[in-house]
C-alpha cells in the first residue's frame, strides 16, 4: 500500500480543504480505521472461492447484482483515470527537465503512451503484476524516507488556525472513500485465493495493519510535505522544492509502481465487467476499460481542475459503496459466512436467483441507502446536500448510507437469508 496517490490526498488535506497539520493527522488517523471494513470484506473469497462481484450475488440475485456491479465497474474506471493521470502528470515533469514543455501535443502523446503501456501490462498476469509490486516497495519506502528527511526543514507544521469541522467530516469522508471502504470491493478478487480454512483472524489483521499504516504514514506525510513545499503533492510541481538527484528516481518509480496499480484496478474492473456482462473475454473488458479510461484521461489532464475532480469523484463513490458494503457484510453475517460456490456462478437459477433473480431486499436496501448518503453529502461545487448545508457544509454520508442500507437489508432480509445460510453446507476446511 505504499502508494504515491496517498501521498496527494495527504496535501489535499492542507491544500484544497485547509486543515491545519494536527487537524490532517488526527482525521487520518481516524479515517484509515476504515481498513477493517476491507479485512472484513476479504472473509467471504476464501469460503466463496471466486470474486467480490460473484459474491456479491448472494444478497442482489443473479440479475440485480448488475446494478451494483456497473457501479463498481465505473468506480474502477474512475481509479484507472486518476492513476493514468498522475502517470502522465509524472512523465511530464520528468520531461520538463529535458526543457520539454508540457503543450497540448505533448499531452496528447503522453495521454496515448500511458494507455498503450497500461493495455499490455494486463497480459503479464496478476501473479507478475503482484511480485513488482513487492519489488517496488523497499526502493519506494526509502524514497518516502530522504522525502521525509528533505521536507521536514521547510515544512510548517504548526502553521495557520485550521478549518472548520465541516470540511474536517469532508476529508474524512475522502479518506475513507479513497481508503478502506474503497478496497472493498476489491478486496475478495485476491483473497480468494486463500485457502478456506484460513484463520479469519490473521485475514482481518493483515489486510487491515498492512493497508492502514502505510496509507496513514504516507498521508501525514503529504500533509507534511504540503505546509512546506505545496507544489510538490501535484507531481509536476516536485521540481520545485526537491534536487535532481531525488526527482528523477522517485518519478521514475512512481511511474512503474502507479501502472502497476493500475493493473490492478484493470484486474478488478474487468472481472466485474464479467459478473455484469458474462459473455464478455478477458481481452475484450481490457479494450472496453482502455477506451474508456483513455478517453476520460485525455479530459482530465487538459482540465485545470483535476484535484478538484479528483476529491469530487472520491466523494461522489460513497453514494453508492458505502450502502452497498453494508448489505455486502450484513448478508454474509446473517448467512454466517455460508455461500453455494456453484449457486453463485449459476446465473439463470440456483439458490441466489429466487424470483427472476433479483431479490428486491437488497435493491431496496441499496436505494434506501443512496437516498441516505445523498442527504448528508458536500462535494462542493457539483453537489451539496440539505443536510449538509444546514449543518456547517459537514459530510456524513459515509454513515448515513452504511447505517440506512444495512438496517433496511436487516429487517427486509434476516429470516430468509439466515435459512438460506442454514440451509448451506459449510466450506471444506472451516
Amino acid at each position: 500500500m505504499a502508494n504515491v496517490e496517498y501521498l496527494i490526498y495527504g496535501g489535499l488535506a492542507v491544500l484544497l480543504f485547509g486543515l491545519s497539520f494536527g487537524q490532517a493527522v488526527a482525521i487520518i488517523c481516524v479515517g484509515n480505521l476504515s481498513y477493517l471494513l476491507t479485512g472484513l470484506a476479504s472473509l467471504q473469497g476464501p469460503q466463496a472461492g471466486t470474486t467480490t462481484f460473484t459474491v456479491s450475488r448472494a444478497p442482489f440475485g443473479p440479475r440485480g447484482n448488475r446494478v451494483p456491479s456497473l457501479f463498481n465497474w465505473v468506480t474502477q474506471v474512475g481509479f484507472e483515470i486518476e492513476g493514468l493521470s498522475l502517470i502522465v502528470f509524472a512523465g511530464l515533469a520528468l520531461a520538463a527537465r529535458d526543457g520539454v514543455g508540457a503543450t497540448g501535443p505533448v499531452k496528447l502523446i503522453a495521454v496515448l503512451a500511458a494507455v498503450a503501456i497500461q493495455a499490455i501490462l494486463p497480459m503479464l498476469g496478476h501473479a507478475a503484476v503482484v511480485k513488482v509490486l513487492r519489488v517496488l516497495a523497499v526502493p519506494f519506502a526509502v524514497l518516502f524516507v530522504i522525502m521525509a528527511v528533505i521536507t521536514l526543514p521547510k515544512a510548517h507544521l504548526t502553521a495557520g488556525h485550521g478549518a472548520g469541522w465541516g470540511a474536517m467530516t469532508v476529508f474524512l469522508a475522502l479518506v475513507i472513500a479513497g481508503g478502506g471502504l474503497g478496497w472493498t470491493e476489491n478486496a475478495n478478487d485476491y483473497s480468494r485465493y486463500l485457502p478456506a480454512g484460513t484463520s479469519p483472524r490473521r485475514i482481518v489483521a493483515a489486510v487491515a495493519l498492512g493497508a492502514a499504516i502505510p496509507s496513514a504514514l504516507l498521508e501525514i506525510l503529504g500533509a507534511a510535505v504540503a505546509t512546506g513545499v505545496p507544489g510538490a503533492t501535484s507531481v509536476t510541481g516536485l521540481t520545485a522544492g526537491f534536487p535532481d538527484w531525488f526527482i528523477v528516481p522517485y518519478l521514475a518509480v512512481a511511474i512503474i509502481q502507479l501502472f502497476a496499480i493500475n493493473t490492478l484496478d484493470l484486474y478488478s474492473s474487468g472481472v466485474t465487467l464479467q459478473s455484469l456482462v458474462p459473455g464478455l473475454s478477458r481481452l475484450q473488458c481490457v479494450a472496453i476499460d482502455t477506451v474508456v479510461a483513455g478517453a476520460l484521461t485525455a479530459a482530465a489532464v487538459f482540465s485545470s481542475r483535476f484535484f478538484a475532480l479528483l476529491s469530487d469523484f472520491v466523494l461522489f463513490i460513497i453514494v453508492w459503496l458505502g450502502p452497498w458494503c453494508a448489505i455486502y457484510l450484513t448478508d454474509w453475517l446473517l448467512r454466517r459466512g455460508r455461500y453455494d460456490p456453484a449457486a453463485l456462478l449459476d446465473v439463470r437459477g440456483g439458490r441466489y436467483f429466487r424470483r427472476g433473480g433479483v431479490h428486491w431486499p437488497a435493491i431496496i436496501a441499496q436505494g434506501a441507502g443512496m437516498a441516505a448518503a445523498a442527504l448528508w453529502l458536500n462535494a462542493a461545487t457539483p453537489y451539496v446536500s440539505v443536510l449538509s448545508r444546514s449543518a456547517g457544509l459537514s459530510d456524513f454520508s459515509v454513515f448515513t448510507g452504511f447505517g440506512a442500507a444495512g438496517i433496511v437489508y436487516w429487517l427486509l432480509a434476516r429470516r430468509a437469508v439466515r435459512a438460506e445460510g442454514a440451509a448451506t453446507k459449510p466450506p471444506d476446511g472451516c
